[in-house]
């Protein structure tokens, strides 16, 4: 990872988890990583809805220029950007795959501002919904409000992790690289 505040929520999150594949939601308290809720989220997951916001973090409330509570996430998106992310957010949550991709977005006052968002999944829980967490650590400053947000890479953070859950073979294609023509067979 390239910021040092994903780096430090990242190996927060794998203590947590210990031996298992993500943590229980209640297992990650905000006090340890206090300094750092301010860029955090939390997404439900809810692909018809865009994976709505939960919980969001003040400073990424305040980059967006709106508290984005119940908004969808994916929405931040444009273009390619928006199916891609939501591939992404499906991967995260059903694959149990902790995520980390380069992110754009265009600063009001002009200009591009890069992020590093970093995606993180909570365990399975039978009768409750699955979500995810995760940051936006900026590379760059830039003022203003943000929007229109571009996916300029990705990558996921253990390579030996195996995919842990049922998927869509489309879906199959970004985890693995495998190129899947649907309705061919």
């Amino acid at each position: 990872m390239k910021h040092p505040s994903n780096g430090e929520f990242f190996a927060y999150w794998d203590k947590a988890r210990g031996m298992a594949a993500a943590p229980d939601r209640s297992s990650l308290a905000p006090e340890p990583v206090r300094h750092l809720l301010g860029d955090i989220f939390v997404l439900g997951y809810d692909p018809v809805c865009g994976y709505p916001f939960r919980i969001a973090g003040t400073r990424l409330c305040a980059r967006l220029g709106r508290d984005v509570k119940g908004e969808s996430f994916s929405a931040l998106f444009t273009g390619a950007a928006h199916r891609e992310i939501e591939d992404l957010l499906g991967i995260v949550a059903e694959e149990t795959m902790p995520t980390v991709a380069g992110v754009t977005a265009a600063a009001s006052e002009g200009g591009l501002v890069h992020f590093e968002l970093l995606l993180l999944p909570f365990s399975h829980r039978a009768h409750t919904p699955l979500s995810l967490t995760g940051q936006f650590a900026a590379l760059t400053e830039a003022p203003g409000t943000l929007s229109r947000f571009g996916l300029t890479s990705w990558r996921h953070l253990d390579p030996d992790l195996k995919p842990r859950g049922p998927r869509v073979l489309r879906k199959l294609e970004i985890a693995r690289g495998i190129m899947v023509y649907e309705g061919l067979f």
